[in-house]
């Protein structure tokens, strides 16, 4: 196990989750303003803090990110203050993406700034499925702490979900497009497509490990996915249903396949679907429940997703 000297500040959700998985929670000194699971980190010091309103219209969101990161500035401020209270020996952030949490460009400027610590910074930077376990592997490695049953136990999860879709014809296996925002639409990628298709799904518009990208409506129309499944960014079931609600009173919303059906789904992104940490599986689990009711049922809807 670690020695009582590691402080570790987590700056990002799915950091913060691959610690407590491996056992490091005590070690946690401090957090961002958005790490909130599992619930005994809550105490934690906070230390970095929004430029923006996030309670802000989706449109107006896009636009504040889109303006922040064109005049070169964070979407997040660290709290430097914070940081020299706690005397950190590690920090632990992200170079994926600059709207999901503090930029490493960020962080390493507030570390050059600490007079009396000089922390390590371990920087993850997660574009598949694969990529968050090696993640999960290299920051117990840092720690001293053995990874190896977490991962199994992790691997054998998707491995059920793998067997107990193989018998599925191919007209069995929706469309299903993965919605990450809505004004502008864009669709989710990274590690999303893949857990679509490991939940017996076939994504559309995205590929494996590539960054969102945004949506034309009119593609949206004319490709017709049989599921359409809004998984918004930083957005918990409630502010989902909201922002979905919104999106679908377009006049051509209800000429989709999906809507005709009663397959469209909201989810509870921000805890899910958004964090490249241990529970992807569980959002996995969350998308074989949606696409296959009547094969999976893992008790997720209510509290996970539900349908719109």
């Amino acid at each position: 196990m670690t020695d009582s000297s590691v402080r570790i500040v987590s700056l990002i959700p799915s950091g913060t989750e691959i610690l407590a998985a491996l056992g490091l929670v005590d070690a946690i000194v401090g957090r961002s303003h958005e790490c909130d699971y599992p619930p005994e980190i809550q105490n934690r010091p906070i230390c970095t803090q929004a430029r923006l309103n996030s309670n802000a219209s989706s449109s107006q969101i896009h636009d504040d990110v889109n303006n922040l990161l064109q005049s070169a500035l964070s979407i997040y401020q660290i709290k430097t203050d914070v940081l020299e209270q706690l005397q950190p020996t590690h920090i632990l952030t992200q170079d994926q993406c600059d709207v999901c949490a503090v930029s490493l460009d960020e962080v390493e400027k507030a570390v050059a700034e600490l007079i009396d610590s000089k922390p390590e910074i371990i920087s993850l930077q997660p574009n598949s499925v694969k990529d968050v376990w090696a993640d999960i592997e290299r920051v117990g490695n840092t720690f001293g702490v053995d990874s190896v049953k977490i991962l199994e136990n992790l691997e054998a999860r998707v491995k059920i979900c793998q067997q107990k879709i193989q018998g599925l014809a191919l007209n069995e296996v929706p469309t299903v497009v993965c919605i990450e925002w809505t004004d502008p639409l864009m669709v989710a990628a990274n590690w999303i497509p893949e857990l679509v298709n490991l939940a017996g799904g076939h994504s559309l518009f995205c590929a494996i490990g590539q960054p969102s990208s945004i949506l034309p409506w009119e593609t949206l129309l004319t490709t017709n996915p049989d599921v359409i499944v809004f998984m918004l960014c930083g957005f918990d079931l409630n502010r989902t249903r909201q922002e979905a609600n919104l999106f679908t009173k377009r006049p051509e919303w209800e000429k989709l396949h999906a809507t005709q059906v009663g397959r469209v789904y909201i989810t509870d992104g921000n805890s899910y679907f958004n964090r490249p940490g241990p529970r992807l599986v569980d959002s996995l689990e969350i998308l074989a429940e949606i696409l296959h009711p009547e094969i999976f049922e893992y008790g997720y809807k209510g509290t996970g997703w539900e349908p719109l």
